[in-house]
């Protein structure tokens, strides 16, 4: 799938959040600053576009809805960020983390036990 643009992102986020919208519920959900209608129906357009955003049409409007679940782009952007940026090395991931004191030895703890009673 194509890569989102951080207001694209912040926009899914939104829907995955309301899980169905018309463009006037998401522009109240937008944080930073307020968009434009016609901006903000852009982006969703482009999102559908792209294959993240379907739609239900009622009259002259639409209301969209997520095709991705929040969690399969997750995981398309977390094995993108591991490829690009460590190598492909998730264990160059959570070093990164520890090095940069984001993850702390209980949270390591925890995951450890995770991964040990996947193995089982």
């Amino acid at each position: 799938m194509e890569k989102l643009t951080n207001k694209e992102e912040e926009i899914m986020r939104i829907l995955w959040t309301l899980e169905k919208a018309f463009v006037k519920e998401i522009i109240p959900e937008i944080k930073d600053q307020k968009l434009h209608y016609n901006t903000v129906s852009t982006i969703v357009r482009n999102l559908e576009e792209k294959g993240y955003v379907s739609h239900n049409t009622f009259g002259n409007t639409h209301q969209y809805f997520p095709v991705l679940s929040r969690e399969s782009y997750r995981k398309q952007f977390m094995n993108l960020a591991t490829k690009k940026f460590f190598d492909n090395s998730y264990k160059s991931v959570v070093s990164f983390f520890a090095k940069e004191e984001k993850i702390s030895a209980e949270e390591l703890r925890e995951i450890l036990e995770i991964i040990e009673k996947k193995e089982k």
